[in-house]
């Protein structure tokens, strides 16, 4: 390294680390400001601090950060203790942050592996700075349509990160037609996990029964897909009648489901002619689809199956993703939901739980969260104001008129949605009744109640968590 270029490190990570150091100072988490503050004096300063890793990106709308929670969890059970952008601040200016913290005034990498997730339009800022070994992409669905556009700018986005890093190993899957297609567009190996057709499971038969489809169309020629069987929105065993495109047989496959509740499940998975049980400790189909994402990455970073397979069955949920608190003697989960396909699947599984509970839609249009929330009116919340086990509706944020008015054309009686106003408490008000909160908020909405729990339950932001700071020492 050039003197300049030394000189520029030094200067990009001391900026860094000050700008971090006094924001947390000041009770912020210093995510992505100290990241924009190192590129100032070095654009190019995530190649250099990231140099000699061994990394795995996650990219895709939905899972992202659930799916780095479960590697970095197996890994940590493993003895390595992994870099990992645990907040979600997944932009470039995030990404640079971490590694940049992480790394010695000299820009030498502290931690030798990196869980990494990736917007799907900065995969391609990224990719070719931190060269990963292994890049999942989870599914694509619509999302924040005023900054991505339609869904096929968004598979554009990341096929254009893809090909920067050609020798990347690809784990996709191949459930998703959009996301399978990549494997036809890119250079790159590929390796496919995805959930088998399962005899008896009628949940599983035939075409996609409800309206939610964001892949309707097969991508290379425009027919109408149809589908061997199908498991949520559009993903499942889909095939074109007219050219043959068609879902690929998975080297990573669930072959069965053994046993689902509304706090785990249990899974029978086929690797080639091997079969193994597994136990995941969280609820809900997209979380099994999260967790053999989890194992694909493994397998294609020569990373110990069993390792993550036992870790499974004791992972927690993420930063806003399906996360517990207590407060006021009162159980509180937040789920975080930003598009209808996500939503749809939470609210499924809401409606398994067969006991009371009451729910909170947080709803704002700030920047961070798309400040388009038509997507709002493609959500089936008819599942939760039709259940009788939900006895009561609340509404909040900075759209949560709109979000009542939804609520109000699938059949909900206005007198029975309540709207938090800006001055109310509004874990007093979820809280009246004693009865199980769910939350539901979309992005901002999320990182302000939560800070909002934590304060109140005493559980500490993530960069105050000395359990996570230990294991990351």
């Amino acid at each position: 390294m050039s003197n300049h270029n030394f000189f520029k490190t030094f200067l990009a990570i001391l900026a860094c680390r000050l700008t971090r150091a006094i924001l947390r100072l000041l009770h912020r988490g210093g995510t992505t400001l100290p990241g924009r503050m190192a590129l100032v004096f070095d654009k190019k300063i995530l190649e250099v601090v990231s140099q000699g890793m061994h990394i795995i990106v996650v990219t895709g709308t939905n899972g992202k950060t659930t799916t780095c929670s479960m590697l970095r969890n197996a890994l940590q059970e493993s003895g390595i203790n992994p870099l990992s952008n645990i907040s979600g601040a997944n932009l470039l200016t995030g990404i640079t942050a971490e590694f940049a913290a992480q790394a010695t005034l000299f820009g030498k990498p502290k931690k030798e592996y990196a869980i990494i997730e990736c917007d799907e339009a900065s995969l391609k800022k990224v990719a070719p700075l931190i060269n990963p070994e292994v890049i999942v992409v989870t599914n694509l669905f619509r999302d924040q349509l005023d900054r991505y556009g339609e869904i096929m700018h968004t598979l554009n986005e990341i096929k254009t990160g893809i090909s920067l890093v050609p020798d990347t190993i690809l784990c996709l899957n191949s459930d998703c037609s959009l996301t399978a297609s990549l494997a036809t567009k890119v250079p790159n190996p590929v390796y496919f996990y995805g959930i088998g057709i399962m005899s008896g499971n009628s949940n599983f038969a035939g075409n996609p029964t409800d309206s939610l489809s964001d892949a309707k169309y097969c991508i290379h020629c425009g027919t109408e897909y149809k589908y061997r069987y199908h498991t949520y929105a559009h993903l499942g065993g889909f095939y074109c009648p007219n050219c043959g495109y068609t879902r690929v047989k998975p080297d990573l496959e669930v072959t069965s489901i053994d046993n689902y509740t509304s706090k785990s499940s249990d899974i029978t998975l086929r690797f080639g002619r091997y079969s193994c049980k597994v136990h995941i400790g969280l609820p809900a189909l997209y979380n099994i689809y999260n967790a053999i994402a989890a194992i694909g990455a493994f397998e294609c970073a020569n990373l110990d199956r069993q390792s993550i397979i036992n870790s499974l069955a004791t992972v927690n949920s993420s930063f806003g993703r399906m996360e517990g608190f207590i407060y006021n003697n009162v159980d509180v989960q937040m789920i975080l939901v930003k598009n209808p396909a996500g939503c749809n699947q939470t609210l499924d599984y809401l409606a398994s739980l067969k006991e009371d509970y009451v729910v909170l839609f947080s709803l704002n249009d700030k920047t961070a969260d798309g400040h388009d929330i038509s997507w709002i009116w493609d959500v089936d919340y008819e599942k939760v104001i039709n259940d009788t086990y939900c006895k009561g509706l609340f509404v909040s944020g900075t759209r949560g008129k709109d979000m009542k008015v939804r609520l109000k054309y699938g059949n909900a009686y206005e007198e029975e949605i309540r709207l938090i106003r800006p001055n109310e408490d509004i874990m007093s008000v979820v809280t009246e009744s004693t009865l199980p909160v769910f939350i539901l908020p979309n992005y901002t909405a999320m990182l302000s109640l939560r800070a909002e729990l934590s304060s109140a339950t005493g559980k500490k932001e993530f960069w105050k968590d000395q359990s996570y700071v230990a294991k990351r020492a």
